[in-house]
């Protein structure tokens, strides 16, 4: 039993940590929510006697009580992994709850900071309680210990510093009330999330320490919707005014702020298209007049066309990826400027842009109100329908490839794109499909029709191999009454498939569509395309030369996949991957993972986005495909800008002179007299 004096409660460090968590809440829009729905965790040595009792000793007085516990305890199979279901659940839930990670000393812990990455690139909040070793030193060298012969106080939980939006660690029982609300800070604070990382001693979690009762009450944190200055409104409204050919690009901040009804009221009044950045697609769905799909390097001919004559771009909780500006080549005009409304003023910043500092539905809804009347022109809503109609049509063809593509198939192997199309035509709009790395993030960008706006979820952040599985149930706890889609390569699949047990513990049924085409087809074709010559990207044997160019291996990712408890479902054909599908989707919803292998031909492609992303390439070779692919490389780099554009003070509409423009009576609409012409325009080296 705990020992209670007048105003504190006797814990130990371990133990306040998880009475805490279990009591602290988010808000927005009156919403109320926990922040934490459980703890995922391995134990060794350095947590199972802190976190691991703490968490035992909860969960027993819940049950005894008939309750629930406050911080369910999950059991991962991966400290990787177990970041990433966080992330992907946070994710899911707009950012507003997600989960805390435990593990233990050395490389337990460790092992969390490829996911601290991604969380904190994402801005994602995660929660991570690496172990360490210990705070007195009594005992060192402890196993799993680093020791450093420069100084004694560094430890491998350092390395989290650089990963994480916050780093604290606690050294002693009283620092912990600080650190613990300071980490709630940073992982509620929409413009500072990420991955929050609290290093903690094993012994310090053993120290038992009287806690204020103040500290266990319940605590409810306000996720903030700051409104934009009417200031910047205003002049952000006279650019758009002035422009003839605007559009915006659209990112994850969209989402997260629930903006996509206001980005969609906003297009329709206005007519400026939008292009989506990986993050932001769904921000409109499919079918919405305004909508030309993914911009960028993976971006549709459609929104790419747009964005090389547009003369404004309006980024929307947009970080500017180079994926997102095709390595700063995607905007051609020669004048083009920018608008940033963003959350964040270090991403509103960016492109020398006049910066809307504010939530994306704040500032959105108070856009449309000032923008009242105005729109672009007629033509340029005509052009935008024809530029979208071209590429939907290269989108049917690569769901249903035309007979020229597959009689040239070997028996049993599907294109990538028929594979993706079967499974969005036969999936339920309210589905998920969820990718990470490969090259279906870039297919999935172009071709994926979405109906929802939870329905498309892609970290390309740091596009992790081996993110999907363990992400797939991260989304399906957030979300249970949607299926989930996780569409996986075979080296995606290798690097990470052991949270398909974890699946099968918690019967959590995921589907994953696991595509076999026996190597890294996306590495391999970038290696192609820089004179590399698909060079280590094959899984086969060594032919007599001694390179990795001989028979395919006899790896059986079907068996791998059916041995860790999933059901396997193996598919040659369309028609029995539709039928899959349909079995997947009535597949219970207890009944754990179900995995559909289907093999695929790396040398089928997705229709070409006609844009450019910068892997530099050997400046001297030997190789003649090298030589000939940096004399390629040249060319597309001379097309990079830096977009230092001219400081944003647009002259207010009733200043210019009429002698340019034409200015329609009764409005401020300011447009030049001169049409635009859809023709190449040269681009300015940096």
């Amino acid at each position: 039993m705990n020992e209670f004096c007048s105003g504190t409660v006797r814990l130990t460090v371990a133990q306040a940590i998880v009475e805490f968590l279990g009591k602290q809440w988010t808000e927005r829009d009156g919403n109320r929510q926990k922040l934490f729905a459980g703890c995922f965790g391995i134990f060794g040595h350095g947590n199972v006697a802190g976190v691991g009792q703490a968490l035992l000793q909860q969960e027993d007085a819940a049950i005894a009580a008939g309750e629930t516990p406050r911080l369910p305890y999950v059991l991962a199979r991966n400290e990787q992994a177990m970041v990433h279901t966080s992330v992907a659940y946070a994710r899911q839930r707009d950012r507003l709850q997600t989960w805390a990670c435990t593990a233990s000393v050395g490389p337990g812990s460790t092992n969390m900071l490829t996911g601290a990455a991604l969380a904190t690139i994402n801005r994602i909040p995660v929660l991570l309680l690496p172990s360490g070793t210990f705070a007195t030193r009594r005992s060192s060298p402890v196993l799993q210990e680093l020791e450093v012969p420069y100084a004694g106080d560094i430890t491998v939980n350092d390395a989290f510093r650089p990963v994480s939006r916050y780093f604290d660690e606690v050294t002693r029982a009283e620092q912990l009330p600080s650190a613990l609300l300071a980490a709630m800070r940073v992982l509620t604070d929409p413009v500072e999330t990420g991955a929050v990382t609290l290093s903690l001693p094993q012994d310090v979690q053993a120290e038992a320490h009287d806690w204020p009762v103040e500290l266990f009450e319940d605590r409810t944190w306000n996720v903030a919707r700051p409104p934009a200055e009417s200031g910047r409104i205003t002049a952000a409204a006279n650019l758009i005014r002035a422009s003839r050919r605007p559009m915006i690009v659209a990112g994850g901040g969209v989402h997260y702020a629930q903006a996509e009804d206001a980005l969609a009221e906003f297009c329709a009044a206005t007519g400026v298209p939008v292009g989506e950045s990986q993050a932001g697609k769904g921000s409109l769905p499919h079918g919405h007049p305004q909508l030309l799909g993914a911009v960028g390097s993976t971006g549709t001919t459609a929104a790419n066309t747009v964005a090389e004559h547009a003369d404004l771009v309006i980024g929307i909780g947009t970080r500017y990826s180079d994926f997102t500006t095709a390595s700063r080549t995607a905007f051609g005009h020669p004048d083009v400027r920018f608008v940033n409304l963003n959350i964040a003023n270090f991403d509103a910043g960016k492109q020398s842009a006049l910066t809307v500092v504010a939530d994306a539905r704040e500032a959105l809804t108070a856009l449309t109100s000032e923008l009242d009347g105005w729109s672009v022109e007629d033509t340029y809503r005509t052009e935008q329908a024809s530029l979208w109609q071209e590429w939907d049509a290269q989108v049917t063809e690569a769901y249903d490839p035309p007979a020229e593509v597959t009689d040239a198939l070997t028996d049993g192997l599907l294109t990538q794109g028929s594979v993706l199309g079967a499974v969005n035509e036969l999936s339920d709009p309210r589905d998920v499909v969820l990718c990470a790395a490969g090259s279906m993030p870039g297919d999935l960008h172009k071709l994926w029709r979405v109906r929802d706006r939870k329905g498309y979820h892609v970290e390309y952040g740091y596009s992790c191999m081996g993110y999907e599985v363990p992400a797939s149930i991260g989304i399906r706890l957030a979300d249970p009454d949607r299926d989930v889609f996780a569409m996986v390569g075979d080296g995606g699949y290798l690097m990470m498939p052991t949270e398909l047990v974890t699946a099968v513990q918690e019967r959590i049924k995921v589907i994953v569509v696991l595509v076999q085409n026996h190597g890294f087809h996306s590495i391999g074709s970038l290696s192609e395309s820089l004179g590399s010559q698909r060079f280590g990207t094959s899984y086969r044997y060594r032919d007599p030369e001694g390179r990795l160019g001989g028979d395919v291996l006899p790896v059986d990712l079907a068996a791998n996949a059916r041995s860790l408890g999933a059901t396997v479902i193996e598919v040659h054909s369309r028609a029995e991957l539709e039928q899959a599908i349909a079995e997947a989707k009535a597949a219970p919803d207890n009944g754990g993972p179900v995995v559909i292998h289907v093999e695929t031909d790396p040398l089928v492609h997705a229709p070409d986005s006609r844009s450019w992303w910068d892997v530099p390439v050997s400046q001297t070779a030997q190789l003649d495909s090298t030589r000939e692919a940096y004399e390629e490389y040249l060319k597309h780099q001379s097309g990079q800008r830096a977009y230092l554009t001219p400081p944003n003070t647009p002259t207010p509409p009733d200043l210019v002179s009429t002698s340019s423009t034409d200015v329609r009576p009764g409005s401020t609409d300011v447009r030049p007299t001169t049409p635009v012409e859809l023709v190449e325009t040269p681009k300015e080296n940096p």
